[in-house]
């Protein structure tokens, strides 16, 4: 998955948008504010394809179990919550990426506040 397929996909998901709040380098997606994937832009340039996106804390076991050489706690983030995901490794799919980010930005949905949960369900 290249970082243009990546951002699109991230961006389709409902009331998603796209920030750098930390540095010129760090694209993080939001859904109501709240984080549900990162990138670096830098590491990207320089072949290091990579995304943070939250898991649940069995899922994030299982999943780094059955793809160490892909998914391992989250960089610089909660291991627990959190997942790195390697996009260019040999054994994940497209479908899998995908998965795994709408995953994440179901957790997050999840945590949201009856309010927040409300004024998103009414976001065309």
């Amino acid at each position: 998955m290249e970082i243009d397929e990546l951002r699109d996909y991230c961006l389709s998901r409902k009331a998603a948008t796209e920030d750098f709040p930390f540095d010129e380098h760090t694209l993080v997606f939001k859904v109501m504010n709240k984080v549900f994937a990162l990138t670096n832009l830098k590491k990207w340039e320089e072949g290091d394809h990579s995304i943070n996106l939250k898991c649940d804390p069995e899922k994030a076991i299982a999943l780094r179990e059955k793809y160490p050489e892909e998914i391992y706690g989250g960089y610089h983030m909660n291991k627990k919550h959190w997942n790195t995901v390697i996009l260019n490794g040999p054994h994940l799919t497209a479908k899998n990426i995908q998965g795994f980010i709408n995953h994440s930005y179901e957790l997050v949905v999840s945590k949201l506040t009856k309010k927040q949960k409300e004024e998103l369900k009414n976001t065309p």
